[in-house]
C-alpha cells in the first residue's frame, strides 16, 4: 500500500478482521515513516467502531499534525465521539473549547511543570519503595507487576489521596476501560460503572471531610460539573497517570536491553557509563516509541481548511492526527529513525500539542526518569530474563507496552 492509493488502509495498522489492534511489539509500524516522507501526507484509513468501518483521513505531516491538534475550533473532538474506540465522553478528551477549558483548570495547577519540580522527592520515594518490593524477588522478576504497574499507580494514588488497600482493583478496571476493538467495548462500559461508583464514594466524602489532596480539588471545584464529568475527572486521572506510565517504563527498559547503541551491544550499558544523557534518552524513547497502538484521537473537521502543506479538508470529514507519522517527519527530524539520545531539539508530538496537550506529560516523563536512573543505578546487571521474542505485548489495547516483562539482575 503507497500513500496515493485509492484503497483505504485498515487503522490501527496492526488491526485484525475483528477489530482488535494484535501490535507485535514496540516497534511502530513502517507505514508510519512512508507516510510522513510523502508527498501528500494524508492517508485514507478505515477503523472498527460499533461494529462498522468507518472511514477517516490519517494526517501524518508534522506542521498539519500541529495544526489539527491546535485548533479546536476547525477541528472537533466532541463532534467526532461518534469514531473513538475508546469511550471517553465526559472526559477532558472528548470535550472542546470552553468546556474543556473549564474542567481541565480544575487540576491542571497540579501538573504544571513548576509543580511537578517539587515533587521529585516524593516520586523517588515512591520508586525506592517498589524497588526493594522488586529486589526481595531474590533475583528474577516481572517488571511490570511487581516494579512499574503499583509505582505508576501508587503515585497518582497518593495525589489524589486514594486509600492504599483500595488500589489494586484499578489495574483491572483500567485494563477493561482501556480496552479497544468492539470485543472490548461492554468491559470498558462495565469497568466504567465500577469506578464511577467507587469514585463518586471517594468525593462525596471529600465535600463532608476535606482533606489536602486532589480528590477534595475536585470535590469542591468541579462540584458544579454534571455528576458524570465530576466522577470521570479523577478516572481518566487514574487511568491515565498509571497505565501510559507503567507502560513506558516496561518498554523503555525492553529497548534499552535489546537495542545496540553507540557501540555498545545495548543502550542499557551505554546510559549506565552515561546517565547524565538520561534526559535525552527518555525524550527520544518518547519519539520513536509512545504508548499510543492508535494515535490521536480523532476529530472532525468543522469547516473547509487547508493545511500547511496545502492538502484540503472538507466539512464533515474526519481526520485522525498521526503524532507517530510526525515524529518520523524528515522535514522535522534528521534521520528520523535513528535512535540519538543527543537529538537537540527534540520537540515529538507524543504527549500531543496545543489544548489537549497531555496534562499529566512533566509527571509523567518525571516517573519513568525516576525508575530508569533508580534501575540503572541499584540493578546495573538487570537483564531480560527470556528471549525478546518471548516477551508478549498487550492485545487489543489502546496503550503499547508489555502484558509482563520477566527481568533478572
Amino acid at each position: 500500500m503507497v500513500p496515493g492509493d485509492a484503497n483505504p488502509v485498515p487503522h490501527p495498522f496492526h488491526v485484525d478482521a475483528n477489530g482488535v489492534d494484535r501490535t507485535p511489539g514496540p516497534d511502530k509500524h513502517p507505514y508510519y515513516a512512508q507516510f510522513a516522507a510523502s508527498e501528500s501526507g494524508i492517508v485514507p484509513v478505515v477503523r472498527q467502531v460499533g461494529g462498522e468501518w468507518l472511514p477517516a483521513l490519517l494526517i501524518c505531516r508534522y506542521d498539519d499534525v500541529r495544526e489539527v491538534l491546535r485548533r479546536q475550533e476547525l477541528f472537533s473532538r466532541a463532534a467526532a465521539a461518534h469514531a473513538d474506540q475508546v469511550d471517553v465522553s465526559g472526559t477532558m478528551l472528548g470535550m472542546d473549547s470552553a468546556e474543556h477549558a473549564a474542567v481541565r483548570g480544575t487540576v491542571k495547577d497540579s501538573f504544571t511543570k513548576p509543580a511537578v519540580s517539587g515533587l521529585g522527592d516524593t516520586v523517588w520515594a515512591a520508586a525506592e519503595a517498589q524497588l526493594a518490593v522488586l529486589v526481595a524477588k531474590n533475583g528474577r522478576a516481572d517488571l511490570v507487576g511487581d516494579f512499574a504497574v503499583p509505582f505508576a499507580l501508587n503515585v497518582i494514588s497518593d495525589l489524589l489521596g486514594l486509600p492504599e488497600p483500595d488500589r489494586a482493583q484499578f489495574r483491572r478496571w483500567g485494563d477493561m476501560f482501556m480496552g479497544s476493538g468492539d470485543l472490548s467495548r461492554a468491559e470498558a462500559a462495565r469497568s466504567a460503572e465500577e469506578m464511577g461508583g467507587y469514585l463518586w464514594q471517594q468525593l462525596d466524602q471529600r465535600r463532608g471531610c476535606p482533606a489536602g489532596d486532589l480528590m477534595t480539588r475536585i470535590a469542591t471545584a468541579a462540584a458544579d460539573q454534571p455528576v458524570d464529568v465530576q466522577v470521570k475527572l479523577p478516572l481518566s486521572l487514574i487511568v491515565g497517570g498509571w497505565e501510559t506510565t507503567a507502560s513506558s517504563i516496561s518498554t523503555f527498559v525492553y529497548l534499552l536491553r535489546t537495542r545496540p547503541y553507540a557501540g555498545h551491544d545495548y543502550a542499557w550499558d551505554h546510559l549506565l557509563k552515561h546517565p547524565e544523557q538520561m534526559d535525552g534518552a527518555v525524550a527520544e524513547l518518547e519519539r520513536l516509541h509512545s504508548t499510543s497502538n492508535g494515535d490521536e484521537m480523532p476529530r472532525r473537521v468543522m469547516a473547509d481548511v487547508t493545511l500547511p502543506s496545502g492538502a484540503r479538508l472538507t466539512e464533515g470529514d474526519i481526520v485522525i492526527p498521526s503524532h507517530d507519522a510526525a515524529n518520523r517527519d524528515p522535514r522535522v527530524f534528521t534521520n528520523p529513525e535513528r535512535m540519538d539520545f543527543g537529538r537537540d531539539p527534540n520537540p515529538h508530538l507524543s504527549f500531543g500539542y496545543g489544548p489537549h496537550y497531555c496534562i499529566g506529560a512533566h509527571l509523567g516523563a518525571l516517573e519513568v526518569r525516576v525508575a530508569l536512573a533508580l534501575l540503572l543505578q541499584e540493578l546495573p546487571g538487570l537483564r531480560l530474563a527470556v528471549a525478546p521474542d518471548e516477551v508478549r505485548w498487550k492485545q487489543g489495547h489502546a496503550i503499547l507496552g508489555p502484558s509482563e516483562l520477566p527481568i533478572s539482575w
